[in-house]
């Protein structure tokens, strides 16, 4: 079969960018260098984009796991612009399909099953998939956000002035354009650019399978680190509605710290989150999981493999216990019916239930500890 036709000028922007920033940046920070201001507002630069991509573009516009106010979508489409990584509405559509046919190589636009080569830049070299390049019909909804419709329409010319104008403003400023062209220009959009590749590429193939080993998609807190909280991806291929993709206090994501800042500033609304029981027993079935693969391979596994299945059985059955009385006392909280929480015979069930749950997941740690 013949491959598709190159796209000569994807090739040539991707290439040119590149060697600027590898080879003109640090020849001009040995003859020249680069001050403080030019490498702080470079970095700030960098961080709109990429939060512009990763608040609005994906978690907002593509997966809709909350709501935001008019000048919050004006921002994130300013910043995705200046990211230079095509309108919402092309991203968007995109990234739906991806999630939609994960690993297909004949659907799945980024497929890591392609390679690593394939899913970070190559898809985007040749034109794979021409017929449905201007197919919007998985993004009706994004096009009444008038928003999203009017970045559509006027996203080449957004591009240029923000990408040309904002360097060469402050260059101007700061008295220094070379610097800034090359600094907040040229570096800045090819660390936004691969950065955010990695979660097409590197997130699909280095890292944990905490949720599901159904598809490809891998946690990795490196990764989180380099892409504003995306590397946590097997957990949101799982959970795609969720607002968060780190959900423990202490998993860097400053995207969903950003968003939930911006709710308490009333800039956004119904932020989504997965049931926690939902959460456990999805870690669950994959420690089972792995615990029983590897169990397979010990000489007479099978008086192990039924503990192993019993004690999975049990802790499943005490989580749903849990979680139904924890949701029956949440209701019963908002409906102001629980006043007397000290005395609230609902309160110790819960309680009771809760130490019961904890109790089995040691007892399940301990059983599964030398198989994970």
């Amino acid at each position: 079969m013949n491959k598709p036709r190159i796209l000569w000028l994807n090739v040539l922007f991707f290439l040119s960018t590149f060697l600027l920033a590898a080879i003109a940046v640090p020849y001009r920070a040995i003859t020249h260098g680069f001050d403080a201001s030019e490498i702080m507002f470079a970095l700030l630069c960098f961080i709109f984009c990429g939060m512009s991509i990763t608040a609005g573009y994906h978690r907002l516009w593509s997966h809709k796991t909350y709501q935001a106010h008019w000048s919050l979508r004006f921002i994130f489409a300013l910043g995705g612009a200046f990211a230079l990584q095509n309108s919402i509405l092309h991203w968007s559509s995109d990234h739906r399909i991806h999630h939609k046919h994960v690993d297909n190589n004949d659907k799945d636009p980024y497929s890591a099953k392609m390679g690593f080569w394939y899913s970070h830049l190559g898809w985007m070299l040749r034109e794979y998939h021409p017929t449905t390049y201007d197919d919007y019909n998985n993004v009706r909804d994004l096009q009444k956000d008038p928003i999203v419709i009017w970045q559509h329409k006027y996203y080449l010319l957004l591009t240029l002035l923000l990408n040309i104008g904002i360097p060469l403003f402050f260059g101007f400023w700061h008295g220094d354009i070379i610097n800034s062209i090359l600094l907040v220009g040229f570096l800045r959009l090819v660390l936004s650019h691969h950065t955010t590749f990695f979660i097409n590429s590197l997130a699909h193939i280095w890292g944990k399978q905490t949720y599901s080993d159904k598809n490809s998609a891998r946690d990795n807190g490196f990764l989180a680190f380099l892409t504003f909280g995306e590397g946590y991806h097997n957990f949101h291929h799982i959970f795609e509605n969720d607002y968060r993709n780190g959900i423990r206090w202490w998993q860097f994501d400053p995207t969903k710290w950003l968003i939930k800042s911006c709710e308490y500033l009333g800039l956004t609304s119904k932020l989504r989150i997965s049931p926690e029981d939902r959460l456990e027993k999805a870690k669950l079935a994959m420690t089972l999981k792995r615990s029983q693969q590897k169990l397979a391979t010990y000489p007479n596994p099978e008086k192990m493999l039924e503990r192993l299945q019993s004690e999975y059985d049990l802790l499943i059955v005490k989580i749903n216990e849990y979680y139904a009385v924890h949701k029956q006392l949440l209701s019963e909280r908002k409906k102001e019916l629980v006043n007397d929480v000290e005395n609230s015979e609902l309160i110790k069930t819960c309680l009771e239930l809760k130490k019961c749950v904890a109790e089995q997941q040691r007892s399940w740690k301990l059983l599964t500890a030398k198989f994970v």
